[in-house]
């Protein structure tokens, strides 16, 4: 026998149909770009046996992922929304909105990291070629990063506040850029002798003081020829950093670029002043009249990229840290502490979107460890994959 449908048998294709035809109709011309990057990493410290090496760094495999959204609004308004992973664990890397009112004239609101050096615009492991960031704006893979607490600023540095910036083009040559804002800051408990980086990444993004950290970042970028440019840029930001508004920072830095052909060349210097808590003298390292009430930390990188071809492309890196000043009474530095480091690294283009990268690093101390040593090498070897 012929089967008979229901009456009712079409009404959810109907509904499918309308509900289509709702969604179809145009409400807001918006467009929107969904764009991601991830770099899985391993790194390996063959001086180090029987797993010590993860007392001094991330020793075995690391992942950083991270997940942009970025949608515009209006001809003057966006929206840009990322989220990342790390050692840090999930982050709201950014959550801000654009207003643009001219080239140069922009209002960006919410969380984001202000502009600072040039590294932070290519912090993403999918923007540059090596493994680990330079030391000045190490994250935590370099080695005996809890005595020295990370880098000088440790990108990214998300943070909620206001920034104002823009662009002015000077002709087809030249251009400058700047940028003011006020943010959250970074953060550090009472009585706490360095920032609390795992504070500043902490839910509910609050400051913890009344004051905000204000900044600002200028650069000038000239083209000399259709493939030769260059960009001078200098940096700064200051504020507090304790609940009570007491202990001040101030990071400078100053930074530059070139471009020739296909070869780039970059060089950045930073430095952080900070002031150290003196309620109780007997929990400074050093009598004041040693060492003082303060520190300060200086980091500064060189480094060459060339593409080889389309596959291979070269880095070389040469970058280092320098403190001097008074420290905690449980710290390891001494009054005067550096590191250096030398980075050969080379990614290798599987395909479009999926880069292999290679590198060694020649670290020299200052100082020996507990086992004397005061070098050491290691190896890093890492996918990233981008869309």
């Amino acid at each position: 026998m012929r089967h008979r449908s229901p009456r009712w048998a079409p009404l959810p294709g109907v509904l499918l149909a309308i509900l289509v035809a709702l969604l179809a109709r145009p409400s807001w011309a918006i467009d929107r770009t969904f764009s991601g990057s991830a770099q899985f990493d391993y790194l390996f410290d063959p001086s180090e046996p029987n797993g010590s090496a993860r007392q001094i760094g991330f020793d075995g495999f690391t992942a950083e992922v991270a997940l942009k959204l970025s949608a515009d609004l209006t001809n003057h308004a966006s929206v840009n929304v990322k989220v990342c992973f790390g050692c840090h664990g999930f982050e709201d890397d950014m959550a801000y909105l654009d207003y643009r009112v001219m080239d140069e004239l922009n209002f960006r609101v919410g969380r984001f990291s202000p502009s600072f050096g040039g590294f932070n615009l290519r912090h993403d492991p999918g923007n540059h070629g090596t493994s680990d960031k330079p030391l000045p704006y190490d994250m935590g893979r370099m080695l005996r990063y809890p005595e020295w607490n990370l880098g000088v600023l440790p990108a990214p540095f998300p943070n909620n506040g206001l920034e104002i910036d823009g662009t002015h083009a000077f002709g087809k040559s030249a251009t400058l850029d700047y940028a003011l804002y006020a943010v959250t800051g970074f953060k550090a408990s009472e009585g706490e002798f360095d920032l609390d980086f795992v504070q500043s990444r902490s839910l509910y993004y609050v400051g913890n003081g009344s004051l905000p950290t204000v900044g600002g970042r200028l650069s000038v970028t000239k083209r000399f020829a259709p493939r030769v440019e260059a960009t001078l840029g200098a940096s700064g930001m200051g504020g507090t950093f304790d609940p009570n508004n007491l202990y001040t920072y101030v990071i400078v830095g100053t930074d530059l670029s070139v471009r020739v052909k296909q070869t780039s060349i970059r060089a950045e210097y930073l430095a952080r002043r900070q002031d150290l808590a003196t309620t109780d003298p007997t929990q400074l390292k050093y009598t004041l009249a040693q060492a003082g009430t303060s520190f300060v930390k200086h980091g500064a990188y060189v480094e060459v990229e060339r593409p080889i071809n389309r596959v291979v492309t070269m880095i070389g890196r040469a970058d280092g840290l320098f403190r001097i000043g008074n420290a905690g009474i449980d710290s390891d530095l001494q009054r005067s502490n550096w590191m250096g480091r030398l980075t050969y690294a080379t990614t290798f283009a599987v395909e479009r979107g999926v880069k292999v990268k290679a590198s060694t690093e020649f670290w020299q101390f200052s100082d020996a460890d507990a086992a004397g040593r005061g070098r050491d090498v290691v190896f890093h070897l890492g996918v990233v994959g981008l869309f």
